[in-house]
């Protein structure tokens, strides 16, 4: 009888962080096949103090990592807007979200929203309608349509899936200035 040979699985948790509401989503990737496993919002509109909305969405996001056991957290880059505030806010946000991956050793990507809503969608451009229904279709169930942010945080895991690849490692090519693997090859002595 010949050995059969293990069949690859992949949990993802893509999130869209936020200072209101923050999606996740959770999938499995088993043989290059997609399935959901879970997907909802974070409500932090609740919380008076941006200290109690991120200590919230810390640990929402702890406790999604224990349910699941993400292999891999794809997350959305941070997009630059007008108001500084908001943009600190967000950051924040991001922060705390990868901070909770990193302290359980997590492999984390960033995608920019354009190249999210081009590997789902074919359009950098799409819609949160669009990429809700191409996320329904992709993963083959019926999604809640008032949530557009865990539609964007499974778009998020699915962009990654598409390119799984995409995991951070040295390279010698010379990236943007300012990026912030650019800093991390730039500065090898300050991390810890």
């Amino acid at each position: 009888m010949a050995a059969q040979t293990p069949v690859s699985e992949k949990i993802i948790l893509g999130v869209d962080p936020g200072t209101v509401i923050a999606g996740y989503g959770v999938i499995m990737v088993r043989a290059g096949v997609m399935r959901m496993l879970q997907y909802g919002v974070i409500n932090l509109s609740k919380y008076t103090t941006h200290q109690l909305k991120l200590q919230k969405l810390h640990e929402t996001m702890h406790r999604l990592i224990e349910e699941h056991k993400p292999d891999e957290m794809a997350i959305e880059d941070p997009f630059f807007g007008k108001n500084v505030q908001v943009m600190l806010k967000l950051g924040r946000a991001q922060g705390v979200v990868m901070a909770a991956a990193l302290s359980r050793g997590i492999p984390i990507v960033e995608y920019a929203p354009r190249r999210v809503k081009q590997s789902v969608t074919g359009n950098g451009n799409a819609s949160k309608e669009q990429v809700s229904h191409m996320v329904s279709n992709l993963l083959e169930v019926d999604l809640n349509p008032e949530f557009f942010d865990a539609t964007d945080a499974l778009a998020i895991a699915i962009c990654h899936h598409f390119h799984e690849n995409a995991l951070p490692v040295r390279s010698t090519k010379k990236t943007k200035k300012g990026a912030w693997g650019a800093f991390v090859s730039e500065n090898e002595s300050r991390i810890m």
